[in-house]
């Protein structure tokens, strides 16, 4: 099993709970977040990673003492900056650097997380607070985009590199579709189901 990253506030004393996280963590959805981790073909090691990923603020605001995704969101903008990078630097071999750059700003564009999200069903299992969810926070882009960003940063957390790589093959190969095809992610996950 791969190595998981050592984060100073990643342990605490006698467990594997993030620091200042209240326990129970998970309520009421945990059996949408167990399906929907074994959709994208990723179940967790540790669920609790899983649902502070699609925690969003609104939620914490109505619920005190819980974090939000944000971190999450942060760690997981680098890692698939560098899951991408690593992805298109191998196979487009004969691409200049400008034209590379081109490609991954187009590929981890806030646009096109925001249809993977949607394409996925993150909007279904996000935690909203009421104002947020009432509002159609569950199909906004910007919402979308960033749990998506949280996910893949739990992912790295939860599995390591290896595990991002093999877990994220899928949403990698859906975002190079999207960019390739102008007809964007459907037209995509239709071309990947068929080969």
């Amino acid at each position: 099993q791969p190595s998981r990253p050592l984060l100073r506030d990643r342990l605490g004393p006698g467990g594997r709970r993030l620091r200042g996280r209240p326990p129970g963590l998970i309520i009421l959805h945990a059996d949408g977040l167990h399906r929907f981790a074994e959709a994208l073909g990723c179940p967790f090691h540790d669920a609790e990673l899983l649902a502070l990923a699609v925690t969003h603020r609104s939620w914490c605001a109505e619920h005190a003492g819980h974090e939000s995704n944000e971190r999450l969101e942060f760690l997981g903008d680098a890692v698939l900056g560098l899951v991408v990078t690593n992805h298109i630097y191998e196979t487009f071999d004969d691409m200049p650097e400008g034209e590379l750059a081109k490609v991954r700003a187009s590929v981890v564009s806030a646009a096109a997380l925001a249809e993977i999200g949607a394409e996925i069903g993150l909007g279904e299992v996000l935690r909203l607070g009421k104002g947020e969810d009432a509002s159609g926070g569950r199909t906004k882009p910007s919402i979308l985009a960033d749990a998506v960003e949280a996910v893949i940063g739990a992912t790295y957390l939860d599995q390591g590199w290896f595990g991002v790589f093999v877990s994220l093959a899928f949403l990698l190969v859906l975002l190079l579709l999207a960019f390739t095809h102008p007809r964007g992610v459907r037209r995509a996950v239709a071309l990947f189901l068929i080969g």
